[in-house]
């Protein structure tokens, strides 16, 4: 029987998170292809193309497009994996989940369900494709959870039903409980705040939410009965590094008490002039006085907009060059495995950087052991740039072979090796 060799070396920390999913990869080839890719999109790389990510991790592009379009790996497995390294780093911590969708615009019609519709990231109708995203907040740091990718009623496959955005989410949720994860909150936008389906699916399943509503969004009275407004409350909304600055709340009272939990509040930075730019209106759940807790609540909701878009500008979540939906999903669900990985290294994980505590690493200029999904993988980033600067050099070397800088590149490497990840185990 022939051994089965060991896979080629890149960066320890990228190698041992990349090595819990190994059984997933039948091909010793297309293991390393997947490390490759982590490599690749972790990296400062600009625009992830897939010939850009192999000069960066020393593969073949052409490798990296067959694996993401073509090899035979199940992406249900490495999610369900990343989600047993999840639920093991979170030890059954409840976190704020939150719902939304995003959308990337996409030239032509040869790309599955892509669409004239609204995307998020211009505010306006254009053509690309969407999709609903889940992901959590613990202690500040964004972690990514779960995605369905929406599909128009003009672009529907066989078999394919249509859904929409709210019952996708309903569908993650679901999904996400089954699996044990525990939401403290839930956030979301008014596209979710208005669909009744969605707000009736979380008292169904007893979760408390905090989710917006526009400022013209009507709720239908008996006859007799009236909206009224309570007076402001001031509250410091915190932010994520400590600061804290005033902000307005006033509940907005429609008709008649009558037992049901769902109220209505209205947050402003002014309550005089209330700018339409930082006013907000949501609709929430949590019972008792909870007017300093619901203003601190909703302003995690900025990572809604922030905290995932962050990711996936970051590490390249559309930046795919595949048409077929079995390749895109494929992508995305490796965006989502390295952004993982950035997350499981965050202090609200690991603590206080365990795995450099002690290391001349901590003398670098750029690094920055403070807390913070963008701190984290900027310190991470710097431990690759030796082993992507050999990379991108080893052309050269090849021609000009210099000895004292390969003997140095290597040097550097060896002491970045020195780092190892902080996983559950």
């Amino acid at each position: 029987m022939t051994k089965v060799r060991e896979a080629t070396h890149t960066v320890a920390f990228v190698d041992e998170y990349c090595a819990q999913y190994r059984a997933l990869f039948a091909n010793i080839r297309h293991f390393e292809q997947f490390t490759a890719l982590h490599l690749g999109l972790l990296a400062e790389t600009k625009r992830k193309s897939l010939p850009r990510l192999a000069k960066t991790a020393k593969a073949d592009a052409q490798a990296l497009h067959h694996f993401l379009a073509n090899a035979e790996w199940s992406v249900e497995d490495l999610r369900a994996k990343r989600v047993e390294l999840l639920l093991a780093a979170l030890a059954e911590r409840p976190f704020i989940l939150c719902i939304d969708e995003t959308g990337d615009r996409k030239k032509g019609k040869t790309t599955d369900y892509v669409a004239h519709q609204y995307i998020g990231n211009i505010g306006g109708l254009a053509n690309g494709v969407v999709s609903v995203n889940a992901y959590g907040i613990l202690d500040g740091t964004p972690f990514p959870l779960a995605f369905r990718v929406y599909k128009p009623k003009s672009r529907l496959k066989p078999g394919d039903v249509f859904k929409s955005k709210p019952q996708l989410a309903v569908e993650l949720i679901q999904e996400l409980q089954a699996l044990g994860f525990r939401f403290s909150v839930v956030l979301a936008d008014s596209m979710y705040g208005e669909s009744w389906d969605f707000t009736h699916a979380l008292h169904r399943l007893q979760l408390l939410y905090v989710v917006a509503i526009r400022s013209n969004h009507v709720v239908w009275l008996p006859p007799g009965e009236h909206k009224r407004y309570n007076r402001w409350h001031t509250f410091g909304r915190v932010f994520a590094d400590g600061s804290s600055t005033p902000r307005f709340i006033r509940e907005v009272v429609f008709g008649r008490r009558k037992g049901y939990r769902q109220r209505f509040f209205q947050l402003t930075t002014d309550p005089v002039r209330q700018p339409p730019e930082t006013t907000w209106y949501i609709v929430t759940n949590p019972p008792g006085k909870i007017e300093q807790t619901v203003g601190d609540l909703y302003g995690w909701r900025t990572w809604i907009e922030y905290g995932f878009k962050q990711a996936k500008d970051e590490l390249g979540w559309a930046d795919y060059r595949v048409t077929d939906y079995h390749a895109i999903e494929r992508w995305w669900e490796l965006v989502m495995s390295v952004a993982t990985l950035v997350a499981l290294e965050s202090p609200a994980f690991t603590g206080p950087d365990p795995a450099t505590a002690s290391s001349p690493l901590l003398i670098h200029p750029h690094w920055d052991g403070g807390p913070g999904w963008k701190r984290t993988l900027n310190n991470l980033r710097l431990l690759l740039q030796p082993y992507v600067c050999a990379c991108l050099l080893f052309p050269w070397l090849r021609v000009l072979p210099l000895p004292h800088l390969q003997a140095g590149l290597a040097d550097l490497c060896a002491l970045m090796n020195t780092v190892h990840p902080v996983f559950p185990t």
